[in-house]
């Protein structure tokens, strides 16, 4: 049997189609995604239209590749960003553009929310956690003050991947990991929060969506679509989730106390708990998991861009740049980046901007720049795992899947800073390969076949032992000191105004 994921992300849609028998990914498809422009500053937007597009077009190509099948085409699961609240209106018609994460508009709705309920802590105690500019409750409360007439409007509030699982079944409906991403939700209780949506509107919750079972699947594929597209009327569609959750099922990370990195987009890392898990200093993210769980979570866009930025900079290719990352020895004689280029989330910062401390005029080479890039995002990914053992993790081996997994440095630089041996996952497509596991799991539900996650991720993902890295207990024990003075800087210089 073969099932096909999609992932919809901030910059295009990517789709897989996996092939449970072989456990071989037969096909892909990735089509772009463009920003809206013109929009005022601190506003990122994109037509959900687009998406329904994109979605399309990636299904039919990888329908066309030779290996795939039509015919053994059992289900589709989606994954979405974590933040992207679309709205519909009673004729089903999109009201407005989606807002995405980096979107600035709705901080002081964020503010708001949280001073009524007593800030961090006391949306801790009521909700399990303290939504922040990228949930969907301040969207909401941003609209119902900004554009009162698009909000009068609305008739349905759906993620982005509830959206795209609409227009493949017609059916409305979420689930508990996508829902605990919002802000409305009680991640204790598993539910929509009624005094979070009574505070922002007594009508909202005529607007979301029922909570379904993570491992049921949302519905059959439109008779319409399963035509154009030449597969059955019987295909299932998953419930999908958002993508980071999806990526750490494709990682393998479903037992309690696992870990698992993503290195693409975005730097994320997560752990799973088989009961909620509760950070009281409001650092880690903590979520309902896409497979019945829960989870913290910490992710960082500039562990993507800083490289970048310094790649561009240079003209260097991906290879170039981690030759000259591996050229220079541990710490960068002394180095060290704060690579905030753009707004963080671990530390929480609203406005980005890098900070180099240490210079000298033996450690101001290119060379230099590039170890002190690379070490600085990892650095926060390992004070995101600082946090995680404070919070009872310690995994025996993290999990590692996404581009970034493919490169020998990175990898044992990963490993040195979080204290633990890494081992990258043989797939790298992370939340499309995950969609497609989490359909699989539906699919076998729904025919009474007992197949759990636990049980196809045994199956599916086998992490490399040979590309798998030791940390080296000498450097971890710089990268712990480099981690502190990275944080000293960050609470000096972002209450002063200089970060």
């Amino acid at each position: 049997m073969q099932f096909i994921g999609i992932e919809i992300g901030q910059t295009g849609t990517h789709a897989v189609v996996l092939d449970l028998d072989s456990a071989e990914i037969l096909a892909e498809a990735f089509v772009s995604h463009t920003w809206i422009e013109g929009l005022p500053p601190g506003y990122r937007e994109q037509d959900p239209t687009n998406w329904i597009k994109s979605t399309d077009r990636v299904i039919r190509e990888c329908l066309s590749q030779q290996r795939v099948e039509k015919s053994q085409i059992a289900a589709i699961g989606i994954a979405g960003p974590q933040r992207g609240l679309v709205t519909l209106d009673e004729q089903n018609r999109i009201v407005r553009p989606t807002k995405l994460a980096g979107d600035l508009s709705v901080t002081k709705q964020a503010d708001e929310i949280a001073r009524a309920f007593g800030g961090a802590p006391g949306l801790l105690e009521l909700i399990g956690q303290s939504p922040s500019i990228d949930s969907a409750a301040a969207e909401c409360l941003w609209l119902k003050q900004h554009e009162p007439y698009h909000y009068q409007r609305i008739t349905a509030l759906l993620s982005v991947h509830d959206f795209i699982a609409y227009w493949l079944t017609g059916e409305r409906a979420t689930e508990p990991g996508g829902a605990s991403g919002t802000g409305l939700f009680d991640i204790r209780a598993r539910k929509w929060s009624g005094d979070i949506i009574n505070f922002i509107d007594p009508g909202l919750g005529n607007l979301l969506p029922p909570i379904g079972a993570s491992d049921q699947p949302r519905g059959l594929l439109r008779a319409s679509l399963a035509k154009d597209w030449g597969i059955s009327e019987l295909v299932q569609v998953g419930a999908g989730s958002s993508a980071p959750l999806l990526s750490t099922l494709a990682a393998g990370c479903v037992a309690d106390g696992s870990v698992a990195v993503e290195l693409g987009s975005n730097g994320t890392i997560v752990g799973i708990g088989f009961e909620p898990v509760i950070d009281l200093r409001d650092e880690m993210t903590p979520l309902c998991s896409a497979t019945g769980s829960w989870l913290a979570m910490a992710s960082s866009p500039n562990t993507a861009l800083a490289p970048e930025v310094l790649k561009r900079h240079y003209g260097w290719s991906t290879a170039e740049y981690e030759s000259m990352v591996a050229s220079v020895s541990p710490g960068a004689d002394n180095l060290l980046l704060l690579p905030y280029f753009a707004a963080e989330t671990m530390p929480r910062l609203l406005e980005g901007c890098g900070v180099l401390h240490g210079i000298t005029p033996a450690n101001f080479t290119p060379a230099h720049l590039a170890r002190a890039t690379a070490e600085g995002v990892v650095l926060g990914l390992s004070y995101a795992m600082s946090r995680l053992r404070d919070l009872g993790f310690d995994p025996v081996e993290i999990r590692l899947l996404g581009n970034g997994a493919g490169s020998p440095v990175m990898r044992q630089l990963l490993s040195d800073a979080l204290g633990a041996p890494v081992v990258p996952v043989f797939s790298k497509q992370g939340a499309a390969v995950g969609a497609a596991m989490h359909a699989a799991v539906a699919f076998f539900h729904q025919c009474g076949e007992a197949l759990g996650f636990e049980e196809i991720c045994s199956y599916l993902v086998a992490g490399n032992i040979a590309e798998g890295c030791e940390p080296d207990p000498a450097n971890h024990e710089l990268y712990l000191d480099l981690m502190a003075r990275q944080q000293y800087l960050v609470d000096t210089l972002h209450p002063a105004g200089f970060l």
